[in-house]
């Protein structure tokens, strides 16, 4: 009898003879990097162990961020692919939990610095736009406070900058809960020590574009996951979103 645990199945939400796209795990790199050492598992090398053939990563997702990660099955499609989010005719849905309550609508037209290796310190414009879907208090004292303030957003970036979500809640002070280092190291040790809790609460829940080889729309939606889901518990009383 074999002591060789098996990987757990990358969550597989669409399938096609070109496209797979998986609700990927908060905590999983897309692909092997530098500047993550510590990482033994990624996206790319589980799929392509899972499926049995090569797959091509479209796009990216921050290794803290869940949710809605397409790849491409053969090099064409891959390249017809990143043609339309590099020219932004791919329409992306993320919910996140950030401090505070944030109004109904909001338009984040903010410039940021490029901080990767290429073009570094470079102002690149950036457009987020915000939509509250539910708010709460809570009963949990914060610093001068009594009580704690949340909201769930949904957040619809019109650019794709990198972190460019997580930059955008900080600017407009309302950090997404869970993340370092744009967010609130207070929140975020608040969340640890109440609630045992320390995943960054940002999820991309709908990829929408349209199928190169048939021209037709394509939506792909992912549900919330494991502590995306206990928190809208905890904070909301809600199961909103979960499926």
């Amino acid at each position: 009898m074999s002591d060789v645990t098996e990987p757990v199945p990358l969550p597989i939400l669409y399938q096609d003879d070109v496209l797979v796209a998986i609700n990927k795990p908060h905590g999983l790199l897309v692909h092997r990097s530098p500047i993550a050492a510590d990482a033994s598992e990624f996206a790319v090398q589980l799929l392509r162990n899972q499926l049995g053939q090569r797959v091509y990563p479209v796009h990216r997702l921050d290794r803290k961020t869940g949710g809605v990660l397409l790849f491409a099955l053969t090099e064409a499609m891959n390249a017809a692919m990143q043609q339309q989010f590099m020219n932004g005719q791919t329409h992306k849905t993320y919910l996140a939990i950030v401090r505070g309550y944030t109004p109904d609508t909001l338009t984040i037209d903010y410039p940021l610095r490029r901080d990767d290796g290429n073009g570094a310190g470079v102002l690149q414009e950036a457009v987020t736009h915000l939509k509250t879907r539910q708010r709460t208090e809570i009963p949990l004292p914060f610093g001068k406070h009594e009580t704690s303030r949340y909201s769930l957003v949904e957040l619809t970036p019109e650019t794709g900058r990198m972190h460019q979500l997580r930059k955008h809640l900080a600017h407009v002070l309302h950090p997404i809960i869970g993340d370092r280092p744009h967010g609130c190291n207070k929140q975020n040790r608040l969340f640890l020590e109440q609630f045992d809790m320390n995943t960054m609460l940002l999820h991309a829940r709908q990829l929408r574009f349209q199928h190169p080889l048939t021209n037709e729309t394509v939506s792909i939606d992912a549900p919330v996951q494991t502590e995306f889901a206990r928190m809208l518990t905890v904070l909301f009383n809600s199961v909103l979103s979960r499926t």
